[in-house]
């Protein structure tokens, strides 16, 4: 019974009141235990293997960690190779490793372990079963359906590049190019940036491109998340295109700078080495523009007093966000909850930052949001420590605080299973010669929304009965004597 929260601090200036009302409260904690009856943790043996669904560096090193700990593993790339974006990055912050590099690193680690199995060009098509026992699908280019039996599964599919609307910030124009696309081009110069046989002399960035957007008629469901990769990955582009070519002028056009922690570096060292940073208002973004073949970029400069500025520019790189990726088929293979912006969700984003509603599933990397690689890496390992616990111990605990059928009052109306927000938990089973619902033990989550529904009250919430709670209530409306 909860005095401390709902009675002593909630009226900390009633004294009397909150002494009844603790009172009331537990003459209905007593009215409930006295209807209780003794019930045990339902315990499940588990598989010790693992599936990571995703093989870009997130999944691969979560893979890699699982294997180190002795279980078997299975690793699932939907892509014919492995490494996700990674590879076309060039140099990265903060060791200057090619990502080309990085990703063959962990590609030759990856072959070196004989218990981990890899499937390129494959996709998970089924699951059953419940934490620590499922039964996975997957199907290989296409053709070949496997079978596997796995305790725990991984989720680190990655995300998808923001892929500028026809005309947002002059997309479509000649000199107009993503930051991916402008790193790819960056990663061919040699002694001087040239963009179409012409050489580039002055490049202006802007930022927030398809993150912390405003609602238009053209863009009626807009990205509010920031990005939290795009400030830090434009600056570091500055710095390679000053090792590059010194020569080239660069202009960076943002809403807030977002270089936290170790990458606050990156900012300071790109204005040291020429890099004009100007900062614009939520409600004016800069406007691209092409007049008589040549590229204008007209912005309000919020830190010189709103000045309109007009900037020449030979590119105009799009500093593009994380969207997620397409993944409706695996979310509904999985079950897996979305969030406002698309994105896998956890159960708390502090207390239980990589769990899932599905006991057992895992998400990690950028499925999860944007990330940056170190960040994704991090998530990863923490999604393997939260599975190998499970998993190294042989057996997992599930809470007996589930909901059960009287099957003898049950006369299958179905309204329960399509209450019930588990995929699997609730189905319909032959008892006798009548049809009744079953509720799975290991897959019910004690939500009770079943409960309700049932119109003859055959259902009951293990814990909480039907009995249990008229009890209680009928203890807290009795007046004391």
């Amino acid at each position: 019974v909860n005095i401390r929260e709902q009675c002593s601090w909630a009226h900390r200036r009633e004294r009397e009141a909150a002494a009844a009302k603790a009172s009331r409260r537990v003459r209905a904690g007593i009215a409930r235990t006295r209807l209780g009856v003794p019930l045990a943790d339902l315990r499940i043996e588990t598989t010790p293997g693992a599936l990571v669904v995703g093989a870009g560096v997130a999944g691969m090193r979560a893979a890699l960690a699982l294997a180190g700990l002795g279980l078997a593993v299975y690793l699932v790339e939907r892509a014919a190779e492995v490494g996700g974006r990674v590879p076309a990055w060039g140099r990265m912050f903060p060791n200057d490793r090619a990502g080309a590099e990085m990703i063959d690193t962990l590609r030759q680690a990856i072959r070196r372990r004989g218990n981990i199995t890899l499937f390129t060009d494959a996709e998970v098509t089924g699951k059953s079963g419940s934490v620590g026992d499922f039964s996975v699908k997957v199907l290989v280019r296409g053709a070949q359906e496997i079978a596997l039996h796995v305790g725990a599964i991984v989720v680190a599919t990655g995300f998808d590049p923001y892929a500028p609307k026809a005309g947002e910030f002059g997309h479509g124009l000649p000199g107009v190019v993503t930051l991916p696309e402008f790193r790819e081009l960056l990663s061919g110069a040699n002694g001087e940036l040239r963009y179409r046989d012409r050489a580039v002399r002055n490049i202006v960035y802007v930022y927030c491109v398809g993150s912390r957007q405003g609602e238009t008629e053209e863009n009626p469901h807009p990205n509010r998340y920031c990005s939290r990769f795009c400030c830090t990955a434009a600056v570091h582009t500055a710095l390679l295109v000053n090792a590059a070519d010194d020569r080239v002028n660069q202009y960076h056009l943002y809403r807030d700078m977002r270089t936290y922690g170790k990458n606050e570096i990156l900012f300071e060292d790109a204005g040291r080495k020429g890099s004009v940073f100007l900062r614009f208002a939520d409600d004016a973004p800069p406007a691209v523009e092409q007049a008589d073949g040549e590229l204008l970029v007209r912005v309000r400069d919020g830190l010189l007093g709103g000045e309109e500025i007009s900037i020449p520019a030979d590119l105009v790189v799009l500093v593009t966000g994380m969207a997620p990726r397409e993944n409706a088929g695996l979310a509904n293979v999985l079950k897996l909850p979305v969030d406002a912006g698309g994105f896998f969700n956890e159960i708390h984003p502090k207390l239980r930052p990589v769990e899932t509603l599905i006991d057992g599933v895992f998400i990690a990397g950028a499925a999860q949001g944007p990330k940056t690689l170190a960040e994704s890496v991090t998530s990863s390992l923490a999604a393997v420590s939260k599975g190998a616990a499970l998993l190294l111990k042989g057996y997992v605990d599930l809470s007996p605080l589930v909901a059960k059928v009287d099957a003898e009052r049950c006369a299958w109306c179905g309204e329960c299973e399509k209450t019930c927000p588990y995929d699997g938990a609730v189905e319909k089973v032959r008892q006798g010669e009548k049809e009744v619902a079953y509720v799975h033990p290991a897959l019910c989550k004690g939500c009770g929304g079943c409960v309700p529904v049932c119109p003859v009250e055959a259902i009951d919430l293990e814990g909480y009965t039907n009995a249990q709670v008229k009890a209680m209530i009928d203890a807290l409306v009795r007046e004391a004597v």
